[in-house]
């Protein structure tokens, strides 16, 4: 009897440990170290391309700030978030399904769309500038927000707000206020329940979210690309820089091994924090007795929460209805002011502006990404789940071990080096890709695949060990098991992995940017081809599309919250 359940057991784990593995060997590896190693050939060497880096004052600089800039954009985010994650662990509260929704849309979003949305609220032709120039009557925008450093750090705790009120809201609504409680009867004053108690049980989750802040700040392009402008430089944006301007892939290269091995060693320790907030400390159901704020309390609550929420919802709000506002140049000036609400810029979504046949209109960009999406949903999944149920279910092996760090690796390396990595490595027989329709489902599933198995993980870690037991000792095999027990029990962690998938996919940008064909462009690289070009029509297109985006990423996070299963998950 074991001698005939081992072996296809033993095959069914190598297929699973193949497909992930191979997945990333093809596909992340494989072209990173075409594009590293054709780079450095022509720089003389590694030892002479790393001095040559190390040794300008300019590329020092450039990797100071983008420390500095990270740095401050976490400790700004945990000081956003952490008060809402409190609020929304411990206190009944309306809305709390729709405040994490919302700070969920922009985590989601493009950069493109995000540099839109705030441009269209605070940039020189925005609603609140042009407010003020007509109540004070100013002949000059007064509020200067758009290539600011401020613009980077507000911008950066849009975006990532949500990783602290889901890791740690999650993490601090699952334990048990018991603990609390015990202490507060000894004498415990609320400071010291905190410090004492509260505090040593949230620090895993606390490191974990700060490091995954830092990492995508660390890592960030169009939000300084496009919102901090030419003065402000970090790594990835230098990546881009050394390698479209300058054609100096050497630099570009060493720039892109330096951001690398920083990532691995902080994506390391990432994974060893959130596999410590898996275990069974004294934790309760998020749903447990939730408190009741007193009058006052409620009074401070709501403001602050009102004022997060117009933070997330205003400039999202101001893409909107820039979106259905006409745009008309004033005679002798290239300032866009307002001239009414109109809905022209939808209906003209199916039209080219430039009557040019290599220029996809918009719908067709629409159609495109959609299927890209359905594409990516289906890679991920394919990849994704093997990969979770090994994490999941081995966690002491060090295969295992080894692995989750390598699936967070292409959320911290730069989509400029993956792209050209594609273009070079993907150029011949047999993965001569560059015509192919894969290519950029394969580059998405790239970015979603850390979230669908994050996503994935925890709900398969929760699975009790006796059902898999009592299943095993009825006669199912190992495929039986993953069928008849895991899946049913899993079903909506994988309809919420798809779902970010399919939200990822629509908003990726950068890898887009490269290995999409001219003729098929996604909606953010069609938005960004409309920015460049100018007139009133092109620019309210690219204002209806922004808003689409938006709303097929608003839907997916709203159904995201609907399906995630509220005690598990690292999202």
């Amino acid at each position: 009897m074991d001698a005939a359940v081992k072996p296809p057991r033993k095959a069914l784990l190598a297929l699973l440990w193949l497909l992930p593995l191979v997945f990333l060997a093809l596909f992340y590896f494989y072209p990173l170290g075409s594009i590293l190693t054709l780079s450095l050939q022509r720089g003389g060497g590694l030892g002479q391309a790393v001095a040559a880096v190390l040794g300008s004052p300019a590329q020092r600089s450039v990797l100071g700030f983008t420390f500095w800039q990270a740095t401050l954009s976490t400790l700004l985010t945990l000081a956003v978030g952490l008060p809402a994650a409190w609020l929304l662990a411990r206190y009944q509260l309306r809305g709390k399904s729709l405040l994490r929704a919302l700070s969920g849309i922009p985590f989601v979003l493009p950069t493109l769309v995000v540099a839109a949305a705030f441009d269209a609220l605070l940039g020189p032709r925005g609603w609140v500038n042009q407010a003020a120039m007509s109540l004070f009557q100013l002949p000059a925008p007064p509020l200067q927000f758009v290539n600011t450093f401020g613009a980077i750090l507000v911008a950066h705790v849009f975006y990532n707000a949500t990783i602290v009120l889901r890791l740690v809201g999650d993490f601090w609504g699952r334990l048990n206020p018991r603990i609390e409680q015990a202490a507060r009867s000894l004498g415990a004053a609320p400071w010291q329940v905190f410090l004492r108690i509260s505090l040593p049980l949230l620090a895993p989750a606390l490191a974990a979210a700060a490091l995954l802040v830092f990492i995508f700040n660390f890592t960030s392009f169009g939000v300084v690309l496009v919102l901090g402008g030419p003065r402000f430089a970090t790594l990835e944006t230098e990546i881009y820089y050394q390698t479209t301007a300058l054609f100096n892939l050497p630099v570009a290269a060493v720039l892109a091994l330096l951001q690398l091995l920083c990532t691995l060693a902080l994506t390391a320790l990432y994974t060893r924090l959130s596999a410590r907030l898996s275990r069974p400390l004294e934790l309760a159901s998020t749903r447990a007795a939730p408190r009741r704020l007193g009058a006052g309390g409620r009074l401070l609550a709501g403001l602050y929460l009102a004022v997060l929420v117009a933070f997330f919802l205003s400039p999202l709000l101001g893409l909107g209805l820039r979106s259905i506002s006409r745009l008309t140049p004033e005679r002798g000036q290239t300032q866009v002011q307002g001239g009414g609400l109109t809905l022209d810029y939808y209906r003209s979504l199916g039209e080219d502006p430039r009557d040019n046949i290599f220029f996809a209109t918009p719908s067709q960009a629409i159609q495109t990404s959609l299927l890209y999406a359905g594409g990516t949903i289906l890679v991920s999944l394919a990849v994704g789940l093997p990969a979770a149920w090994l994490l999941a279910t081995r966690q002491q092996d060090l295969g295992s071990r080894l692995l989750d760090p390598l699936l967070m690796l292409p959320l911290g390396t730069s989509a400029v080096t993956l792209g050209l990595g594609f273009i070079v490595a993907l150029n011949r027989p047999p993965l001569d890709l560059r015509t192919s329709p894969l290519l950029v489902p394969l580059a998405h599933s790239l970015v979603a695949l850390p979230f669908v198995v994050r996503s994935l993980t925890p709900a398969l870690r929760s699975i009790r060990p006796r059902l898999r037991q009592a299943a095993a000792m009825l006669g199912a095999d190992p495929g039986q098991v993953l069928r008849h027990v895991d899946l049913p029990l899993v079903g909506r962690a994988l309809l919420v992995s798809a779902l970010f998938a399919f939200a990822v996919s629509v908003g990726e940008f950068g890898a887009s940017a490269l290995i999409a064909r001219p003729e098929y462009p996604t909606i953010p690289v069609l938005i960004f081809r409309l920015l460049g070009q100018p007139g009133a029509q092109t620019y309210g297109q690219a204002m209806a599309l922004s808003t689409l985006l938006m709303l097929f990423t608003g839907v997916g996070m709203l159904l995201i919250e609907r399906l995630r299963i509220a005690d598990v998950g690292e999202f």
